[in-house]
């Protein structure tokens, strides 16, 4: 074979090749654009929290006493507990056979 048949297959493979790597280049950007959409739609929500943080802040406060206020009463099972526990074992004490059962002799 001669050198300028050489040279010819070799520049062809080159041109081959040269196309698949531009083919592969267009299916990255391809798919990193899928990927990175996300990405630019949590950005931007980080930078619109940047943003009106200082605001937020300041309404926690008032935010959070509202919200401490409820329309219904909550339970407070634990505290009734502990204010009528030693009056309720205080009185069952007192009257005979509710905590300790009377000795039959």
């Amino acid at each position: 074979m001669s050198t300028r048949e050489e040279l010819r297959i070799l520049g062809a493979s080159k041109a081959v090749l040269l196309a698949r790597i531009a083919m592969q280049r267009e299916r990255c950007a391809v798919a990193f654009a899928r990927i990175a959409r996300p990405l630019s739609t949590v950005d931007k929500a980080w930078v619109a929290w940047r943003q009106m943080a200082p605001f937020v802040k300041w309404a926690a406060v008032p935010l959070g006493l509202l919200l401490k206020r409820s329309t219904r009463p909550r339970p407070r099972v634990l505290g009734a507990l502990l204010r009528w526990g030693p009056v309720v074992v205080g009185a069952a004490r007192a009257l005979p056979g509710i905590l300790r059962p009377a000795h039959r002799r």
